[in-house]
């Protein structure tokens, strides 16, 4: 069983910068794709964020590129958003999420392809 726990999440200002978190347990994390959501209120959930089981390849939803990056420590169970430049249009639950295959040669866009998921964590961006 896996259990996904965000932290980081709060209320800034137009520009400002968070790094959220998230904290995995289990023995997969280190074999898995690990991606972040985000869902609006009204609105479906996002792709925002995607990284390689071992780190060697990132990739972005288009309203976040070139402002946030994902990372990831495995030896600490945890991935990584670091959200720069942020937008009122930011303001959103984040949500990580753990692609259960491993070692998988892909990364998938679609929730529906991600098996566990954490509660998230409240990004609030005022202008």
């Amino acid at each position: 069983q896996v259990q996904l726990v965000e932290s980081g999440g709060g209320s800034v200002q137009a520009g400002d910068s968070l790094r959220l978190s998230c904290v995995a347990s289990g023995r997969t994390f280190s074999s898995s794709v690990m991606a972040w959501f985000r869902q609006a209120p009204g609105q479906e959930r996002e792709f925002v964020a995607a990284i390689a089981w071992n780190g060697g390849a990132t990739t972005y939803g288009d309203s976040v590129k070139g402002r946030f990056t994902i990372s990831r420590v495995n030896a600490k169970n945890t991935v990584y958003l670091q959200m720069n430049s942020l937008k009122p249009e930011d303001t959103a639950a984040y949500y990580c999420a753990l692609d259960r295959r491993l070692y998988a040669s892909r990364i998938y866009y679609d929730t529906a392809e991600y098996e566990y998921w954490g509660q998230g964590t409240q990004v609030t961006v005022s202008s």
